[in-house]
């Protein structure tokens, strides 16, 4: 039998049904809780808008005690309960008392009664501001005007709350505040019923007679789960009934966990989907025969990453057909990797040692240059610290970094005399023409910067970008003092090479303005190996012949590490 036959019908089907069952299974227990903690959540937020309501009602209260005792408001209602004679213009007083507290506390409405509820005078908001609001206007509409909650005048609905005016110790009359009510206001569904008939909603969608049926067995200070349309709701009393009116909440609590639900109910299809999927490959023979074959060969890979090095994986420790197939494919994939990384390497090696010696070839006054600067370069980053990987990356592009004069003239290189200003113009191209050769060439990319930008100045006079200090990065300002330093000792044909104490005090001349002075101080640090090298040059230049003296001892023997790169002195 095939190998995905068993796989099938040894995991798939039985895998399948069990899927099925449990998916269906936690799909409405994950339902119900988030059914029940967004009914939580809304529960809870409701309660803070209730909480809210209440404070705001005290404070207003203990602000219109205040306002209770102001002197001007108790002298006109004084006057107003006692000389009937005098009762219109003392109410009028009292009307301008009112509308002056209005207007500087925001309310649409202001009433002083007698303390039986007997309205004396009042005022209300129009659009030009307080108008006086006849005694008649209240009584017309029937209904008392309550201490606190709700109150219906002229088609409009007031938020009023009422607070005692004492003389003394008696209660002579009530102050009486409201503010026209929006319910759209609330911040959450709601709906304000009086004797179990809306007044006013904010669900668009319901109709208030059907909101007034689902409500009706509600209780008024109670917490209750109205059905409406099919869906479940949510209605708490957000303040304590007053009068004849009660304000509550009516959030659908389906419709906000209808999103969720939905979310939900596609994370299952595709975790149904994925498992159904990952049940193709499990079986008892599967754990078997491949499992701990495919963990090995991971578990070899995961080494050879963390080593870098792709190794063959040992085939007497693989069974299976597909399994050793499988290694035998990846050795063999592994052994051509490495063997073309060796070639790759070899020839890169190969690549720059020639391209070194072919610019060091066509001058016998610059012979070994190329490999000195490289010598200097990665003693200065040892000496300042740099890693191993970057000291390496300094020694190419060292090397490289006169590569560019290839594509100048020998005639205007080894000119003896001095150049012309076009001859300069010349020589100034040849880091320009350095990066372009090698920009082509895959690989070459950390070693551009070295060979265009060593010859740019720490005070941008440089070239050939003019770039300023650190602008330019530092391992051509390191190739830079290598350089400078080099092309200062090394003799030419129209005029002696310098000793190290003079080029070194040239260097330090010119650091800060054409070099990094840390780097020029890190050059000078490294003391009596750089004179041993002066040493060995004045005995070569005795024999007439390159010094085939090398700088490795020297970079193996730093700890320090040192500056930046001067540009060379030719």
């Amino acid at each position: 039998m095939r190998f995905a036959t068993r796989t099938f019908l040894g995991s798939f089907v039985p895998f399948a049904i069990l899927l099925a069952l449990s998916f269906w299974g936690v799909r409405a227990a994950v339902g119900v809780a988030v059914r029940d903690r967004l009914r939580a959540s809304v529960r809870d937020s409701e309660m803070a808008v209730t909480r809210e309501h209440a404070r705001n009602e005290s404070r207003m209260r203990r602000m219109l005690g205040g306002v209770a005792e102001n002197p001007a408001l108790k002298a006109g209602l004084q006057l107003l309960t006692a000389e009937p004679e005098s009762q219109e213009l003392a109410r009028n007083t009292v009307r301008d008392q009112l509308s002056e507290i209005g207007d500087g506390l925001d309310f649409d409405l202001m009433l002083i009664s007698r303390a039986d509820g007997d309205p004396l005078a009042a005022v209300v908001r129009e659009a030009g501001g307080f108008a006086p609001l006849e005694r008649s206007s209240i009584l017309r509409s029937g209904v008392r005007m309550p201490e606190r909650g709700y109150f219906a005048l002229d088609e409009r609905l007031y938020e009023v709350t009422s607070v005692p005016i004492h003389q003394g110790d008696e209660q002579v009359a009530t102050l009486t505040v409201g503010a026209r009510f929006d319910i759209s206001l609330l911040g959450i569904p709601a709906v304000l019923l009086r004797r179990g008939n809306v007044v006013a909603a904010q669900m668009r969608d319901l109709a208030p007679a059907v909101i007034e049926t689902a409500l009706r067995d509600c209780p008024g200070n109670a917490e209750c789960q109205p059905r409406i349309q099919n869906q479940t709701h949510l209605s708490l009393p957000l303040n304590s009934p007053a009068g004849d009116y009660v304000l509550r909440s009516l959030q659908n609590v389906d419709a906000a966990a209808a999103p969720v639900q939905a979310a939900l109910q596609k994370l299952f299809v595709i975790a149904a989907l994925l498992a159904l999927a990952a049940a193709l490959g499990i079986s008892v023979f599967t754990s078997r025969s491949v499992a701990k074959p495919l963990a090995e060969v991971a578990a070899h890979l995961r080494r050879s990453s963390a080593s870098g090095e792709l190794t063959e994986i040992p085939e007497n420790r693989v069974y299976g057909l597909e399994i050793r197939e499988l290694t035998r494919g990846f050795n063999q994939a592994a052994k051509s990797v490495r063997e073309s990384r060796d070639q790759l390497t070899s020839a890169y090696v190969e690549f720059v040692g020639s391209m070194a010696q072919a610019l060091d070839a066509r001058d016998a006054y610059t012979a070994g240059h190329s490999r000195r600067v490289s010598e200097y370069a990665c003693a200065i980053g040892k000496a300042i610290g740099l890693s191993t990987h970057e000291i390496e990356t300094i020694r190419v592009g060292a090397l490289l970094h006169d590569l560019g004069k290839i594509g100048i003239s020998d005639a205007v290189l080894q000119k003896p005399g001095k150049l012309t200003s076009e001859e300069e113009t010349l020589i100034r191209r040849h880091p320009v023409i350095g990066r372009r050769i090698l920009e082509k060439v895959h690989g070459m990319e950390p070693y551009l910067a070295m060979v265009e930008l060593h010859h740019e100045n720490w005070d941008g006079t440089g070239y050939p970008r003019g770039l300023k200090q650190e602008e330019t990065p530092l391992h051509a300002r390191i190739v830079k003092v290598a350089d400078a330093y080099d092309a200062m000792t090394s003799d030419r044909p129209y005029r002696r090479g310098r000793s190290h104490a003079e080029a070194l005090a040239v260097l330090r001349k010119i650091a800060g303005t054409e070099t990094d002075v840390i780097l020029v101080d890190a050059f000078g640090g490294l003391g009596d190996l750089v004179k041993e090298q002066e040493v060995k040059l004045q005995a070569a230049r005795q024999r007439s012949e390159e010094p085939a003296v090398s700088l490795q001892n020297l970079g193996g023997a730093l700890e320090a590490e040192g500056a930046k790169q001067p540009s060379p002195v030719l």
